[in-house]
């Protein structure tokens, strides 16, 4: 059974581009041209992800996300805009949103995004709601309701926001990860304090993944991070 997804997008061209994209890739897609048409689909046919433009006639991704969050807390929601403040994200995130991508973007990384929300907060394949406790990734495993990594090599237990880290990269796994994205979701605001503080955090978990060679948590120098493996 494929996943249906709801994808709100009045651009003509792209909304076919990503569709074609999407089906092609197993998705079952209802697309809506604005955002009060995406909303009146959600309540006939609930999807399983929804992922939504921000800029579109009659309801915008803001206030639609706000809708369907009202309607069903934990459905993924992530959202494609060509907006790219930092306030823009920030009310992304408020408004509801799970993960937020600048156009223009890659298929491929849409693909994996789409993939890991589902993995994190989707349905099962009967469609009950469920989020995965365990992830697997090389050789090793997060329990991320007991916040425990075991490597390799050893067992470690993580702090709240190690564990929120790890799963927000092995959400984007060998994709950037803009800096932007965890201080918003997880510190609130990227403000100078709070990125310093990421940076510790991250080197705590980069020297724990290092027990496992095939696993790397790579810095981009003023972009992110990009965990490869």
């Amino acid at each position: 059974m494929s996943y249906k997804v709801l994808y709100a997008e009045d651009e003509p061209t792209l909304a076919q581009i990503i569709s074609e994209g999407l089906r092609s890739s197993g998705y079952d897609v209802f697309l809506a041209k604005d955002g009060q048409h995406a909303l009146e689909e959600f309540k006939r046919n609930p999807p399983d992800i929804c992922v939504l433009d921000i800029m579109m006639p009659l309801k915008d991704g803001y206030a639609l996300a706000e809708d369907i969050r009202r309607l069903k807390s934990n459905i993924p929601i992530l959202f494609l805009s060509a907006k790219s403040m930092s306030q823009d994200v920030i009310t992304g995130f408020k408004s509801g949103g799970n993960d937020y991508m600048r156009k223009p973007f890659d298929m491929g990384e849409l693909l994996i995004r789409m993939e890991a929300l589902l993995a994190r907060l989707g349905s099962s394949a009967d469609k009950t709601e469920t989020v995965l406790s365990h992830r697997k990734f090389g050789g090793c495993k997060l329990d991320t309701v007991k916040q425990q990594l075991k490597t390799p090599k050893d067992s470690y237990t993580l702090s709240y926001k190690e564990t929120e880290l790890l799963i927000l990269l092995l959400s984007h796994r060998n994709v950037l990860l803009e800096r932007q994205v965890p201080l918003l979701k997880i510190w609130g605001d990227d403000s100078f304090y709070n990125a310093r503080s990421m940076d510790v955090f991250m080197s705590h978990l980069r020297k724990m993944l290092k027990d496992d060679p095939d696993i790397q948590l790579m810095s981009i120098r003023g972009a992110g991070y990009k965990l490869i493996f």
